[in-house]
């Protein structure tokens, strides 16, 4: 219950007007925090004497910051989560479940909206390769409401602190500055931040030399662009530009034919292909594209470390993506259907084959000799 305050506070009338807007704004508070706590910091807010907006403005506070699911309007469906991954050399993983291999050196922007901005910073793997990884990042989470000052957070190689730029560990002094905060899973290697006020979630992680990053964000949030013509370079919703891709498979082919090999002989970095594929094969069992660019990357690369992040990618997946039946992503699904055949079709083949083999053979061999006889197929 909200506790009342000595002499020149409100009157009893007042505060029960407060609790019931409270309760209306609120209707399962008790499931969503500790009820002394929300006491306390709400007469905490208007301890002092001044006109009764601070009330409204605490209140308010408090119906901007719950949790996103339950800020939402109780008739409107459930919020549609979506993926973003962007690690290795690099390969991204954009909302919409493409997957692709790019180049992007040096500066480039993987998400930006209304709510937050994060900029990644890729530096070439090994000199003279078109390859790079990410030794830089920056998230920009913005002045929200009632709810968070505007904080950033910045990352590089063997600097992934556990704060915002400014030291702190969540949102600000605000009322709803805790659902912004971060948690430190893994010193020095995996650092969680936890956005409540817009259902979102980041796992940034730092894998050999080089970092990676992960979000679960909701679909709403994802769209809130405010910008939509200089939306093109937002990565994790569009992709790489074409001219920065990377078409790994032709990369495959060549390591395949030995093409990839020095003059004496010798894989450039280390891996031959079939040593690529047995070493990613220890973390990443199944053969998707998370396997897929693990070979891309030793091969590219020689550096082993590649092979860990993609499996804490995949991981992360595990963690974020809101559909199981989508954690994988196939060659197929990447670069258009290589499905197997249906039986029709497979059936079809055999019969062009088989017409083809006997048109020949009867052209090149006379019917006595060969003791053949003309065959008409209707």
């Amino acid at each position: 219950m909200v506790m009342g305050k000595g002499a020149g506070g409100p009157s009893a009338l007042e505060v029960g007007k407060i609790l019931v807007v409270f309760l209306c704004l609120f209707p399962s508070v008790s499931l969503q925090c500790k009820i002394l706590k929300c006491n306390s910091e709400f007469w905490a807010s208007t301890s002092s004497s001044g006109p009764e907006e601070e009330f409204c403005t605490a209140l308010r506070a408090y119906n901007n910051c719950c949790h996103y699911e339950r800020s939402l309007h109780r008739q409107s469906s459930p919020p549609n989560y979506t993926h973003c991954g962007f690690f290795g050399d690099p390969h991204l993983r954009t909302f919409s479940d493409d997957f692709q291999t790019c180049k992007v050196e040096g500066a480039w922007p993987l998400i930006h909206n209304k709510y937050l901005s994060v900029q990644v910073t890729n530096t070439p793997v090994v000199p003279g390769s078109s390859a790079t990884a990410t030794s830089k990042l920056t998230i920009i989470f913005k002045n929200f409401q009632e709810c968070v000052d505007q904080k950033m957070y910045h990352a590089e190689t063997d600097e992934l602190p556990a704060a915002f730029a400014d030291g702190s560990k969540n949102g600000g002094d605000r009322h709803g500055a805790n659902t912004l905060r971060i948690v430190e899973k893994v010193p020095g290697q995996q650092v969680e931040i936890h956005a409540r006020y817009i259902g979102t979630t980041i796992v940034v992680r730092q894998v050999g030399r080089y970092l990676t990053f992960a979000v679960r964000m909701p679909e709403e949030v994802v769209n809130s662009v405010e910008d939509r013509d200089n939306q093109d370079l937002y990565l994790c919703l569009h992709g790489c530009p074409a001219n920065q891709r990377i078409d790994f498979r032709t990369f495959r082919a060549r390591a395949v034919e030995g093409h990839g090999l020095s003059r004496t002989g010798s894989p450039p970095h280390g891996f031959t292909y079939k040593a690529a594929m047995a070493k990613c094969k220890e973390r990443l069992p199944v053969e998707d594209l998370y396997f897929q660019s693990c070979v891309f990357d030793l091969l590219s690369s020689g550096d082993v470390n590649f092979t860990m992040a993609a499996y804490y990618a995949f991981e992360d997946v595990k963690m974020l993506h809101s559909n199981k039946d989508k954690y994988h992503i196939y060659e197929k699904d990447a670069f258009g259907s290589n499905a197997a055949p249906r039986g029709s079709d497979v059936f079809s083949l055999v019969l062009l084959n088989f017409l083809a083999v006997l048109f020949i053979y009867t052209q090149t061999c006379p019917s006595a000799a060969c003791g053949v006889h003309t065959v008409f197929i209707t």
